[in-house]
């Protein structure tokens, strides 16, 4: 299993997660969406909203005006605007995304299984097309941010492929982006985000064995 496909399990409420990681990134994320949720739908019950209970625990955000998710919301994009370099057209892609595709509170889950499969079947493609195992250690970022976009790119626009099955992939992959309301600009920001955390996360690891040994 390739380290891409393991970076969306979720983490269990006990386990720390490092600042500037993938973990954190991802968790970061689920916390902006399930806090537009909140908003949007008016939701009261904390408890359904898994990420951004604990992220309102551990930073003891108060609840703003009454209506939670509004504090939250605010604080996870101000986090990943400073520390991530994200902009406020990441944020509005989201928004929009979550007022297309949730109307009520029962459709979190099918949501959330949908952006699930968009990010394995996206992640899972990268990591075929574009080996980064191999190519950490060599780019730059402007390199990788270029390399990032013309890769996905491509993705959401090749109608033909000469593996039937990475053409399968790319086929679904696009229809998730149609469905989400992603742009191409959208997703090429948040791969980077996450390669570019792996890579640091590798560094990191190769720093710490090599202070065990």
């Amino acid at each position: 299993m390739s380290f891409i496909s393991k970076l969306f399990k979720k983490k269990e409420e006990t386990e720390a997660i490092a600042k500037g990681s993938v973990e954190e990134f991802v968790t970061l994320v689920r916390v902006y969406y399930q806090a537009v949720m909140a908003v949007q739908l008016g939701i009261t019950n904390l408890n359904i909203l898994n990420d951004m209970a604990l992220f309102k625990r551990m930073l003891k955000i108060p609840t703003q005006n009454n209506k939670l998710g509004v504090a939250e919301k605010s604080r996870s994009r101000k986090i990943l605007m400073q520390e991530y370099g994200l902009n406020e057209r990441f944020f509005k892609e989201i928004d929009a995304s979550v007022k297309k595709n949730c109307k009520n509170a029962n459709d979190i889950k099918s949501y959330f299984i949908m952006y699930q499969g968009f990010n394995t079947d996206l992640f899972s493609l990268l990591d075929n097309l574009m080996q980064w195992k191999f190519r950490f250690s060599i780019l730059f970022k402007k390199m990788l941010y270029a390399q990032t976009q013309k890769t996905v790119h491509e993705i959401v626009t090749r109608s033909e492929w000469k593996d039937i099955n990475v053409q399968k992939v790319a086929w679904r992959i696009r229809k998730y982006k149609e469905t989400l309301g992603y742009s191409e600009e959208w997703i090429t920001d948040f791969v980077y985000n996450v390669v570019l955390m792996a890579r640091e996360d590798a560094k990191n690891q190769h720093k710490n064995k090599k202070k065990s040994e």
